[in-house]
Order: C-alpha cells, then structure tokens, then sequence
C-alpha cells in the first residue's frame, strides 16, 4: 500500500489495547473503539504465564509489571479437605523463558493502556454495524457516529458484536457453574499467610483458586466454580454482587486455610461462567475476531487474556509480513496458526483437569513464543505434538 494501512479495534480490554499496541509496534496507524463511557478498575486479579509475558515483554510493559506484581514459586495444587499436595510446578523463570506474574487486572489494563496513546482510543463507542465496500471498512456506532479502516479488529469480548455481524449469533452454553470472586487488603486475614505458590483447592464438584496480587503481599484474590440453580445461568456479568454467607457456606468443609482466606472477605462478586462451541471461522473479509471474541473459554486455565494477547501478536506479525497488501490472506494465516491451538485449550479448560495431578508436559502451553512460532505451521498443542 502506498499509505499506512488503518486498522480499527473494536473493544480496549486485554486483547483489543494488546492487539492496538503490537499492530502500531508493526507501523500501522490504529484507532481503538470502546462501549464503555470510561474505564473501571474491576476488582478481580490476573495471571500471566510466560507464553503471554513474552508478548507484554516485546511491547515494553514486563518492567512496569515485575515492579508491582506477585511471582509465584510454583503451580500449587492440594486437595481442598485435607491439604495434601496433588500437583506442583514450580515456574522459575528460566523454565520457559519469561516470568510467571499474579497481578490486579487493573495493573495490567493500566500498563496496557501506557504504551498506547490516549487520543486513538475513543469510550462510549457502541458498535451496531460493519459494511465493507472498495477495500474499506465503515463502523457505525450508536451514538450515530461513524469511522473508516482498511481493516476491522473485533477485540470485543464474550457478547462481540463484531462476531455477531461476521459470524452470526450464537447460544451460550450452560454447564450449570458460577465463579464467586474476591480482591481484599491481606490485612484482613490477621496475619495469615497463603504462602509463595498459586494455589488451586480442588473438591469433588468444585474449586477455588487463591493468591496474591501485588509483589508486598498486601492484597489477596480468590475466584471459584460451583454448581448454582439454573436460575443464574444465564448471567454473564462481572459486576453482579454475590453474597458472601452463601460463598462461605459452599466451603464450609474445605481445609481451614481456604476457610481462613473466605472469613477475611468482606465481599464478592458472582458471575455465571458460560461456554461458546469454537467458531467455523474467525473472519469475513477485512474483519476480524481476536481473544475471547473469537474462542471465549473458562477461566480454569489462566488462559483467555493470555491467548488473547497471544493472538495480537500473531495478527500483527501476518498483516506486517503482506504490508497490509493481502489483508484476508494475512487474517486466513493467522487463524490457520491460532485456531488449533485455541481449540485444545478451550477444550482442556472446560475440562477442568490442567495440571490438577500431574502429567503431560505443560512446555506445549507455556513455552509457546507468539514472536516467534512458524506462522505456516499450527501453534504450538498436544495434538500437533502427537501428530
């Protein structure tokens, strides 16, 4: 092309603001665009494995993020009534070539949005529709505005309706869980101590995932999955209040550790953890899907925003390689390279059972370099890997 080609993102969480920094790394001229009238520090903590550090590595924020962040010493997995250990991974950063990091979501939005200017991320931008004429995209939005790009990023998470307009609706599916959530002062436990690992407590119908979220261990995070009546399945918000005799309540015979951390709680929040088929394709001319816009999954795994930032590393990397010449070859490569590997760990993480007891080599998920990987060849999997 003899300009900069333009590329829209639709959505500025993880994916998209990932998505805006790569792509403008790469020498593309990008404008972001958010439903949100301004951005919430959402209280709920985030960890970074090293497939995706890798990425916020070459993007210049894994200093900002090592200075506030908590390193665990390893993957920690107990029985939730007696405490015995099930599983450990301890995750030196040497293992795989990037730190393992826990962090408040809002650190790393913050950091996110550090290395992307203000004025090419626009809030209150509602997308309702997509045309694409004459090699362009036009956006238009519900306040009756609209926008202009070579090319569409939809970044716009589980409801995307970028996925919607190129893909077509699709049902939710209910598997009959909701996750309680908490980030609270670790002075509230009374000087109790969760210890140096990640921890995940694993019961017969449920779990629960403890750490902390900053580098002085002075704030604690939890998130779980229970089985709740049908009633609450189809809710999909962060921001719905749970009620925290209730979550005490479902863990009332966990070990006296998950005990001690439930009774420092002040509040949570509640929300259903609903599940989407993987999609027959990720994009339709000059548009495309990215992170959970495009293979949304349950959090058992720590892996949605990091496949998401994943993706935008990819997707830069083909749209550079064709200089925005070839755009739908360069978006049919990407999913080409992406699509297996997001499959499995959908697949995996609905399952439930990522490293409860051991087994497998978890090198295939964490030793991934999006930077990197061949981009003709499937990303890295089990089944590739077996093939």
């Amino acid at each position: 092309m003899s300009r900069t080609m333009s590329i829209a993102v639709v959505g500025a969480g993880m994916g998209g603001m990932a998505a805006a920094a790569t792509l403008r790394q790469a020498g593309f001229e990008v404008q972001v665009y958010e439903q949100a009238a301004r951005f919430a520090r959402i209280g709920a903590g985030i960890q970074m494995m090293p497939n995706s550090m890798k990425v916020l590595r070459s993007i210049g924020i894994e200093g900002r993020l090592r200075e506030t962040a908590f390193m665990p010493y390893s993957h920690l997995n107990r029985d939730g009534y007696s405490g015995e250990v099930t599983h450990e991974l301890p995750m030196p950063e040497s293992l795989f070539g990037a730190p393992y990091l826990c962090m408040h979501r809002g650190d790393l939005h913050d950091a996110l949005c550090s290395v992307v200017p203000p004025e090419v991320v626009h809030l209150g931008r509602k997308l309702v529709g997509l045309d694409q004429t004459r090699g362009q995209v036009r956006l238009r939005f519900a306040d009756g505005s609209e926008a202009r790009a070579d090319a569409v990023v939809g970044a716009d998470g589980v409801h995307s309706v970028v996925r919607d307009i190129i893909v077509g609706p699709d049902a939710p599916i209910h598997r009959g869980r909701i996750a309680y959530r908490a980030v609270f002062p670790a002075a509230l436990m009374g000087g109790f101590d969760i210890g140096p690992s990640r921890t995940k407590w694993w019961g017969t119908d449920r779990h629960i995932v403890i750490y902390y979220t900053t580098a002085a261990r002075s704030e604690v995070y939890f998130v779980t999955s229970v089985p709740e009546p049908a009633e609450w399945l189809t809710r999909e918000s962060w921001s719905a209040k749970g009620d925290v005799k209730e979550l005490r309540a479902a863990y009332a015979d966990f070990h006296k550790d998950v005990r001690t951390v439930l009774a420092a709680c002040p509040d949570c929040h509640k929300w259903a953890i609903l599940e989407r088929e993987p999609l027959p394709r990720w994009s339709d001319g000059r548009v495309v899907l990215l992170g959970d816009a495009a293979h949304p999954m349950t959090p058992y795994m720590a892996q949605g925003a990091a496949t998401a930032i994943e993706d935008a590393a990819v997707l830069a990397r083909c749209l550079k390689e064709v200089a925005g010449e070839d755009v739908e070859g360069a978006f049919r490569r990407y999913e080409a390279h992406r699509k297996p590997r997001t499959t499995v760990v959908q697949a995996i993480s609905s399952a439930n059972t990522w490293l409860r007891d051991g087994g497998g080599d978890p090198g295939w998920l964490y030793g991934y370099d999006a930077l990197t990987a061949p981009l003709d060849e499937p990303a890295a999997h089990p089944r590739a890997q077996a093939a």
